[in-house]
């Protein structure tokens, strides 16, 4: 089972190759009202979203005491989002599908999709980036458009999303496969699956088509990647 130390998608983070500090405020850190953002072209990321609902006010107070740097905000945020807590509208497969093609919708346009999964209130994505689309303005498109189309299926409205996101820069090949690791066995961690392809919203899912395969992802100092697919 993948170190939730080692592939926890917090930004910000020491020891990410190749990411200047957040505090040295350069042109490629972002931030969206809540969360500091790292961001430039063929950078690999590991990005969380999840719905609104999902942490409850308790839970966010318990994360709000502990820094970002400390392992442990970490691994309770983890913890918090595998518990399924609030309404799980992902949980429905009919909006799981929803989520599912945003994600391919630009694939190998304005991002390369590399791995994926949908849990029942957050998603897991990674992707290498590209130039002319910046990240914030790619997951705002996933988020915008799955919240109006889940909302109308499920005859809601308001909030269908936390306003913001978690991004985590891929450091290494090492990194890089225990993020896909990770991944894919979210669902099994979670209990909803005895070995990831059984999950049916995930790019290791059997019968899918493999995101990303024969792709070279750019990780830091030149590390070449194996095949994805």
């Amino acid at each position: 089972m993948p170190d939730h130390r080692d592939v926890e998608p917090l930004t910000g983070l020491p020891g990410t190759a190749g990411v200047p500090p957040v505090h040295s405020a350069g042109p490629e850190w972002r931030s969206r009202r809540y969360l500091p953002h790292y961001d430039r072209p063929a950078l690999v990321q590991m990005i969380t979203f999840r719905l609104v609902d999902s942490l409850p006010a308790t839970a966010l107070s318990q994360l709000a005491s502990l820094a970002v740097e400390d392992p442990r905000r970490r691994t309770r945020l983890e913890v918090l989002l595998d518990s399924d807590g609030g309404r799980c509208f992902l949980g429905d497969p009919r909006v799981a599908r929803i989520v599912e093609s945003a994600l391919w919708h630009f694939d190998d346009r304005r991002y390369h999709l590399l791995a994926w999964v949908i849990m029942p209130n957050h998603v897991h994505v990674l992707i290498e980036t590209v130039a002319g689309h910046p990240l914030a303005s790619v997951v705002g498109r996933w988020k915008s458009f799955t919240a109006k189309r889940a909302n109308s299926l499920l005859h809601r409205t308001g909030a269908f999303w936390w306003p913001d996101y978690f991004d985590r820069a891929i450091r290494d090949e090492r990194h890089l496969e225990r993020s896909i690791e990770y991944i894919h066995s979210n669902p099994v961690k979670a209990g909803l699956a005895e070995y990831p392809a059984q999950w049916p919203f995930s790019s290791a899912s059997s019968g899918r088509p493999s995101p990303g395969t024969g792709r070279r992802p750019a990780v830091p100092d030149g590390v070449s990647t194996p095949r994805l697919g």
